[in-house]
């Protein structure tokens, strides 16, 4: 199905404009993943994104997935409530000092708990912590509806903004193959 999508590209050029949220309770916290794993990063990618139509990953291999992942630039964390993946950031550092904050998002279980910007606040304070002179991160009309509010209430400011039409299965693939979309069911 043809679908028009805006897409908005936001920025922070100083970490004094992060609008830091700490976590919501005892049981939360995120672990840097050391060790490049294509199953946790394929699992991340497809229970956070299924729902939003996250399909450009979908058809790597394993040993794409340790190609991408097997590089000092790329960083996966993890948020974890009670010992449960519950979301990630996967930043990514690019020419010029620029990190990308390239995924983003929560497991549909965790949606709604306070938990996005707290993950969100400590994957832009681990970009400045990398020597970033710009965090940067895109978002488009298929993600969360909470998603670009979240990333401007931390202090991004949206820099572009496209419209675009995109061709898109009739229903989002879901975490896995037919699971079927999950927004009616969280």
């Amino acid at each position: 199905m043809q679908v028009e999508v805006t897409t908005w590209y936001l920025e922070m050029l100083a970490p004094e404009q992060l609008a830091r949220v700490g976590p919501p309770y005892a049981e939360v916290h995120v672990e840097r993943a050391d060790i490049p794993s294509p199953e946790l990063s394929r699992f991340l990618y497809t229970a956070v994104g299924g729902q939003w139509y996250w399909i450009e990953r979908l058809g790597w291999d394993y040993a794409r997935w340790l190609v991408y992942l097997d590089r000092p630039v790329v960083e996966t964390l993890v948020l974890y409530v009670s010992g449960t993946p519950a979301g990630y950031v996967e930043l990514e550092v690019q020419a010029d000092d620029n990190v990308e904050v390239a995924y983003f998002g929560l497991l549909p279980r965790f949606i709604g708990q306070r938990l996005g910007g707290y993950l969100l606040s400590v994957g832009v304070e681990r970009a400045w912590a990398q020597g970033a002179r710009r965090v940067w991160v895109h978002t488009c009309s298929l993600d969360g509806p909470h998603a670009l509010a979240n990333y401007t209430a931390r202090g991004f400011r949206v820099y572009h903004q496209s419209v675009d039409q995109l061709d898109l299965p009739a229903e989002s693939p879901g975490p896995w193959p037919n699971a079927g979309s999950l927004r009616e069911r969280v």
